[in-house]
Parts: structure tokens; sequence; C-alpha cells
């Protein structure tokens, strides 16, 4: 097997050069670089990762720590984080806290033992165990999709966190519901404690407000982020003595379980109840009808939060941020409106 010293003889270079090349460390002239690579690729040469880490104390890992893995949302997350952290040459670790902060502690706890270098983590409604873990051991993460409010001492955010706008997209579905003439709109909101959640009721409300409509909280119902638990909310909405004659769902995944609600009721959609949704996916214009939606950019929130935290771990006293990245209207037919042009347009 191949040497470092073999590629250094190889290239006519030192193996500190060769050392730089492969880790990035330090710029190396072009033509050098390729010298070194092109004797990496003839003599075979490969990495000894366990090699280097014990010398730098860095494995080059990432874990990852994301619930519902098979919502397609967060498997585009996935997607973005991976292709992110393969392109800097970093493994990455999978788990899935299930959105239980026991479970949640539990596998943060795991992936800390396998000595990953950083942590990206979709926090769960009930972080304390979760910040008193990573605050304890010191452990540079970024916290995905669900912010954490927790303040530091200067007042901000204790971690970096990247998620997508959330409050003026849902604004944008109740004000475009409200200008087709609909006074009765009801939100199917996800699991209560999510930031995610608070931050979509308030632009539910605000899209209330700006359309003139006033906030009944009868048509606010949880529908717990999931299938099952947002059709159990919608048949509340339809018990009502006056049901809503509209409604925006808050997640892909309760989406699902709205319409299934609405079939078993006999409703069609638009015609006896038109439909917004936070999130869009692969088929929503497969439905009859096409779904109008929220996208969200699932790939480009994992690949930033991956070079949000490669900037934290080469630079560990950097100030502390909060990203955000604009979400996309799809504009289908689901909403009543009489075939809409498909194209997306920034929210």
């Amino acid at each position: 097997m191949a040497t470092m010293a073999d590629v250094a003889r190889s290239a006519g270079v030192s193996v500190a050069t060769v050392s730089h090349v492969l880790n990035g460390t330090r710029p190396v002239l072009p033509h050098t670089r390729q010298a070194v690579l092109d004797a990496v690729e003839e003599l075979g040469y490969t990495t000894n990762t366990l090699a280097r880490s014990l010398v730098t104390a860095r494995t080059r890992s990432i874990g990852l720590a994301v619930s519902a893995i098979s919502n397609p949302y967060f498997t585009e997350i996935l997607q973005g984080v991976e292709a992110a952290a393969l392109d800097a040459g970093y493994s990455l670790l999978i788990a899935d806290p299930h959105d239980d902060p026991e479970h949640e502690c539990k596998v943060v706890r795991l992936l800390h033992e396998r000595r990953v270098d950083g942590m990206i983590v979709a926090p769960s409604a009930d972080p304390r165990g979760l910040l008193a873990y990573l605050g304890r051991h010191d452990v540079p993460a970024v916290f995905l999709d669900r912010l954490v409010d927790t303040p530091g001492t200067d007042g901000g955010p204790l971690f970096d966190q990247v998620c997508a706008d959330n409050a003026e997209p849902v604004s944008r579905l109740v004000t475009h519901l409200a200008g087709l003439g609909h006074r009765r709109i009801g939100l199917v909101a996800g699991r209560p404690g999510l930031s995610t959640t608070s931050e979509r009721i308030t632009g539910y409300r605000s899209g209330l407000a700006f359309a003139g409509l006033a906030y009944d909280e009868r048509l606010l119902v949880h529908g717990d982020s999931e299938s099952t638990g947002a059709e159990q909310a919608t048949e509340a909405l339809l018990s009502l003595g006056v049901p809503p004659t509209a409604l925006v769902t808050g997640n892909n995944a309760m989406t699902i379980g709205v319409l299934r609600a609405l079939s078993a009721h006999g409703l069609s959609v638009p015609d006896d109840i038109a439909l917004c949704c936070f999130d869009d996916f692969a088929w929503a214009d497969l439905f009859s009808p096409r779904l109008t939606a929220i996208a969200q950019p699932g790939r480009d929130i994992g690949a930033r939060a991956v070079h949000v935290l490669l900037e934290r771990l080469a630079e560990p006293g950097r100030a502390v941020r909060t990203v955000r990245l604009p979400c996309t209207f799809v504009h289908r037919t689901s909403c009543g409106c009489p075939s809409p042009s498909e194209e997306g347009t920034p929210s």
C-alpha cells in the first residue's frame, strides 16, 4: 500500500507539501498541486483517516440528528447535508431523535462518543436536555430548521442556526385566500413548542390582520406535525357550526391528513373548500387539483448548515448567527384559481 512518502517521492515534493494538498491546510502552487494529485492517482494512495485523526484530534465526520427522515422535506435536507459534507471531505453519521427529548439526548450523546467534529441538529419541542449536553461538553453544533430562543450571555442565541423563513410565506397564503373572497380561513398548525409552528401561526395571524379579518381561535387547530393528528384536527374544524371555507396546512405530512379528512366528508378541493400548503413535495402537482404550496429550500438549508458548521470549526470564537433562507410560492389550483402559472416566485 502506497504511503504519503511514496507520493512525495513520485511528485518530487516534500511530505509536508503532500499533506497540505490533501488536507487543504495551506495554499500550494497549481502545478505542484497537480503533480501531487497525479502521483496519488498513479500510486492508488488513500488517506489513513484513523492515523490522521489521532494526530489532529479531528475525525472529519459530522453528526446529523434529524427526526422523521422519511419526510420528503427532511430527505431533501439530508441530501443537502450529505453533498456539502462529502464535498468538504467529511463523512456523515445520522441518527433519528424521533422528536422525543429523552431520545434526542441519547442519540446526541452517542454521536458525541463517536468523536464527530461537530453536529447538525433539528431540535425537539423541549431541547433543554440537548442544550445542557452540548453546552457541558462544548460541542460545536448548528441547529437546523427549528430555532431555539435560549439566549447566550450576550443576549443572542447560544448556537448557530439555519432555517427557512416561516412567517411571511404563511401570511402570503392567507392573504392569497382572502383575496379570493374567503373570510373563514383555518390553520392546521404543527406540534406546539416548535419554532416552526409558532412562526407559522404568527404568519397566519399577520395575514388575517393584513386582510382585515378577525382572528378566531376556533379556526386554529394543531395537527402535531403528522398525518393522523392533522386528520383529527380537520375533523374538529369541519364540526364547527360555521366551518372554514379555506385551509392552510403547516407541513406536507399534515396536508395528507387534511386531504384524507376532507375526502371522508365527501368534500371537494377547491369547489367545497380551498387548500394551501406549507411544504411542497415532488408529487404535489400530481394531485387533482394540483396543490398550491410554499416550497422550502431543503437542500440549500442542509448545505448551508454544513458550511456554517465548518466555519465554526475553523473559527470557534466567531459570532453566533442565525441564517434564514427564502421560500418559494408555487401557485397551482387547489386554492381555487383557474389554471395559474406554475412557475415559483420568491416569497
